[in-house]
């Protein structure tokens, strides 16, 4: 029995009709290699858009890529460059991927992107995957509006990401961690190779972790890449006495700057990507761009519904360690104000992640978590409620016997919005509640929050 191919949808389709489409029409979700979106996109013109009118950061690496891209951005529009953003996943809307200055794009002018890069589909006789046809679409759009600067986020990996048809001017590798083996690989040195893929040729590159794998020096002095790394040249100081500033220093400028919404670590590493371009950007420049950048997600506080919420999209062991050094001491302070709170999660993960490794290093972080609630994220690639308990039973049975409190109480649940509710119910308004594991988690919990306060 054949199967009908989905319909094309128009420039009068809804944005929803355009996405559940590009879902529809490749084989695979995710289809690493950039011999069939190549030609679609010189179709486009966007590769030569970017090269010839824009200058292009480019951010890899396991973790902090969000934080980067949404810090440069800032900085550069700040400095009054029309700067365009892309970024994956999103947490509610798609249009949060595609950012002018900002702002998201609206669902017109995204619909009318997809429908210029379908018509160069199918002109080229080529299929192409979701990530691949909504990237283009991005591209499109940042050429269309001319802007000054380019902010994109690589999706996966780096060498054979579609974003890396693009040639940066300014790469950026956050770090490098195990994660996504199946595509990169199950070493240091297989996923930095794939990382590095992003250098061009007497380029620059901005390396924001002290341990560096031979496969992405090896590709610094093939391409004669000027490397900036953290420890070596540039750094930053939390100044102790001072609990609004920090301190930024490379061998050029020391710079006292008042302390982002975001971590220290990737603010640093777009600090240092900016100053290292040939862009324009003042001291109080990068003041103003801290002092209001944001990023939904990403140690993100919020007091919703008379609970603390803290939300973080840490999805692999690397993450979860980065969010714990921060989330430690944030809880400390936490009950310093209210000594009687009691420290909740809401969790999840997506099956082709690290599960025992990340559970094992919240179980193991001597957080006194009074209570985990758990399920499945609705989502094809979802780690099930069985799997979760199995792998959280496994952990918790390893804790030391030795331990008099009644720590790590799971609860299960059907939904992520069941979850919400449940430990809603189970917290006090000075409780702390700590939602991690997935971008899809955190967006579950963020729907459901916000349906539960509008039904009020």
């Amino acid at each position: 029995m054949s199967i009908n191919p989905p319909m094309q949808p128009t420039t009068a389709s809804s944005l929803s009709d355009w996405l559940v489409y590009m879902q529809q029409i490749h084989v695979s979700a995710i289809d690493m290699g950039l011999s069939r979106v190549l030609p679609v996109a010189e179709y486009l013109g966007v590769v030569q858009s970017a090269k010839d009118d824009a200058y292009v950061f480019m951010v890899a690496g396991t973790n902090g890529k969000g934080s980067t891209t949404a810090t440069i951005a800032q900085i550069c529009q700040q400095a009054g460059y029309k700067t365009a953003l892309y970024q994956s996943p999103h947490l509610i809307d798609f249009n949060e991927r595609v950012r002018i200055n900002g702002q998201a794009v609206g669902d017109e002018k995204l619909i009318q992107a997809f429908a210029k890069v379908e018509q160069a589909r199918i002109a080229c006789e080529l299929t192409l995957s979701f990530f691949e046809m909504t990237t283009l679409a991005a591209m499109l759009i940042f050429a269309e509006a001319d802007c000054d600067v380019w902010v994109l986020e690589v999706g996966l990996g780096g060498r054979l990401d579609v974003v890396n048809i693009i040639d940066a001017d300014m790469a950026v590798i956050t770090n490098i961690g195990i994660d996504h083996v199946d595509w990169l690989g199950n070493t240091l040195e297989q996923i930095g190779y794939e990382k590095a893929g992003v250098l061009r040729e007497n380029g620059t590159l901005i390396y924001g972790d002290l341990q560096m794998p031979v496969t992405v020096q090896q590709k610094i002095d093939e391409l004669n890449v000027t490397c900036y790394q953290v420890g070596n040249d540039f750094a930053f100081f939390d100044v102790a006495d001072m609990a609004e500033q920090w301190q930024y220093s490379n061998a050029s400028v020391t710079l006292q700057l008042p302390k982002p919404s975001l971590s220290l670590t990737n603010t640093t590493n777009a600090i240092s990507a900016v100053l290292a371009s040939p862009l324009q950007v003042s001291q109080e420049h990068i003041t103003q761009a801290l002092e209001q950048v944001r990023l939904a997600g990403r140690f993100d506080y919020q007091n919703i519904a008379n609970r603390h919420w803290l939300f973080d999209v840490a999805h692999n062991g690397q993450g979860m360690a980065f969010l714990l050094a921060q989330f430690i001491p944030f809880w400390q302070a936490h009950v310093s104000q209210y000594p009687q709170a009691k420290l909740h999660l809401v969790f999840s993960m997506l099956a082709d992640k690290p599960i025992s490794e990340v559970i094992e290093l919240l179980v193991n972080s001597d957080l006194p978590i009074a209570s985990w609630h758990v399920a499945a994220i609705d989502h094809f690639r979802a780690a099930s409620q069985a799997q979760l308990a199995e792998k959280l039973a496994d952990e918790l049975s390893k804790q030391s016997m030795d331990n008099s409190q009644t720590y790590h109480q799971p609860y299960y649940y059907d939904s992520l919005a069941q979850a919400t509710k449940g430990v809603i119910e189970a917290s006090a308004s000075e409780d702390m509640i700590l939602v991690c594991g997935s971008f899809h988690t955190i967006a579950e919990v963020m729907v459901s929050l916000s349906e539960s306060i509008s039904g009020l």
